[in-house]
């Protein structure tokens, strides 16, 4: 027995004593989720930004001055009150914000407002949730220190699964970014001089980038009791090669067949990084996984498990020729099957003594070298027979070629032999099914 599990019971009965003298006090649903924690709906793990005059531009992101920056996420699960996090975790300046807010998001920069009360149509429009200011401390603006983060104050506001949402935030004075999550798969929007947060149209974004800045997490406090899911590894979690704007990475699928299936009570949080290894740093893809477990997995607001797919990249970065000036795969660090398994326990270990599950997944085909698909294969072995874990994903199994188990079927293939396709992450996602709705109905069984 995990030494959190009489923690998690007591926080059990909490929630069903707080759903209890809800129903005996009549109070409304807003009111009632108000009780419920708070649940992590939304998440893209914040990455340093390189820096430096070595650096390639495309590595880097362009100074903001006087700018609007509005980031369309979607979140996966539905709530009343949402909080979002801003980080400044690599910055080295103060990040000055001057304004920031919610909205729907609607196409190219744009935002849903409410139909007019006379507009004569009753249809989606009219639920339309006017767009809110975001304040902190009860401020509109406020200055984030460096390497410090902040939450914005709670906001009572309807939010669906499944559809977008934009935050704006307004920069003020010159800020150049040292924290963003590189790999959005969604395209974002700067907009020309002045405070254009409250702003409808999208005329004054004419900028496009496809990378998060700055905010990294949005909670919800959910109308039933929730839990999250979390999906962390490199770029086949994060969704490389997938279609922009389609939201096709086996995290986003997963949510999207859970919802189909009825499941509305656990968010599926992707905390993938491309690039990222389990045991070393890079200076491009950051900290490996071993160091940013707890920080981007198991302080995810009411985390009940976590999926794990990683070491793809310690194996073939560790035979990449080095480069001179910024080498994101620096260090070529030499790894072998038992320095790999004994990274795996470990975060299996840190999860369990967290009170959560933890899953792991098989490494996909990616045409290695023949020393290095053996590695691969040597470490998927292990990961099929050990029992550290709560289970196993066979990913690999998914996506191989029957008839040559070393390549992903082509049909699979996005086309460079490493990252799926959208049916691709539509197979992981599948093979992923029984295992999020078997925490699904244990999310149920919470339930009084």
């Amino acid at each position: 027995m995990h030494l959190s599990q009489a923690t998690m019971a007591s926080m059990r009965a909490l929630a069903r004593a707080a759903l209890v003298l809800c129903a005996g006090l009549g109070l409304m649903r807003p009111t009632c989720a108000q009780a419920l924690p708070w649940v992590t709906a939304w998440e893209a793990a914040p990455q340093s930004i390189p820096q430096g005059p070595g650096v390639p531009a495309f590595r880097k992101a362009a100074e903001l001055r006087d700018q609007t920056l509005r980031l369309v996420l979607v979140p996966e699960l539905s709530g009343s009150t949402l909080r979002v996090r801003i980080s400044n975790r690599w910055g080295e300046q103060a990040l000055r914000i001057g304004a920031a807010g919610v909205a729907l998001a609607g196409a190219d920069g744009s935002i849903l407002v409410p139909a007019p009360a006379d507009g004569g149509h009753g249809g989606p429009d009219s639920r339309i949730p006017a767009p809110a200011a975001l304040r902190f401390g009860g401020h509109a603006q406020v200055v984030i220190a460096p390497h410090a983060e902040i939450w914005s104050d709670p906001l009572p506001w309807p939010v669906h699964a499944g559809r977008a949402l934009a935050i704006s935030l307004y920069l003020p004075r010159p800020t150049l970014p040292g924290t963003w999550h590189r790999l959005a798969s969604q395209v974002q929007f700067l907009s020309r001089p002045g405070d254009h947060v409250s702003d409808r149209g999208a005329s004054a974004f004419p900028k496009r980038i496809t990378s998060y800045l700055w905010v990294d997490r949005v909670d919800l406090r959910p109308r039933a009791p929730s839990g999250a899911l979390v999906a962390i590894g490199d770029s086949i979690t994060d969704g490389m090669r997938s279609t922009l704007n389609a939201r096709r990475s086996w995290p986003q699928q997963l949510a999207a067949r859970l919802r189909a299936d009825g499941v509305h009570e656990l968010s599926v949080v992707n905390a993938g990084i491309s690039g990222g290894r389990l045991l070393s740093d890079s200076a491009c893809w950051g900290p490996p996984l071993l160091r940013r477990f707890g920080r981007d997995a198991l302080s995810v607001a009411s985390a009940r498990a976590v999926v794990v797919l990683i070491g793809i990249n310690d194996i073939d970065f560790a035979h990449t020729p080095p480069r001179r000036g910024l080498d994101c795969d620096a260090p070529h660090l030499q790894v072998n099957a038992t320095l790999l398994e004994q990274g795996l326990a470990t975060l299996a270990r840190q999860a369990h003594a967290r009170g959560l599950r933890v899953y792991v997944g098989t490494l996909t085909p990616a045409s290695l070298p023949p020393a290095s698909e053996a590695l691969r294969g040597q470490l998927n072995a292990w990961i099929r027979s050990q029992r550290d874990f709560d289970g196993v994903i066979d990913f690999d199994a998914a996506l191989r070629d029957p008839r040559e188990p070393s390549r992903m079927s082509p049909r699979l293939d996005s086309g460079d032999h490493l990252h799926p396709s959208d049916a691709g992450y539509a197979a992981m996602a599948a093979a992923a099914l029984p295992m999020a709705l078997r925490e699904a109905e244990a999310q149920n069984q919470r339930l009084p």
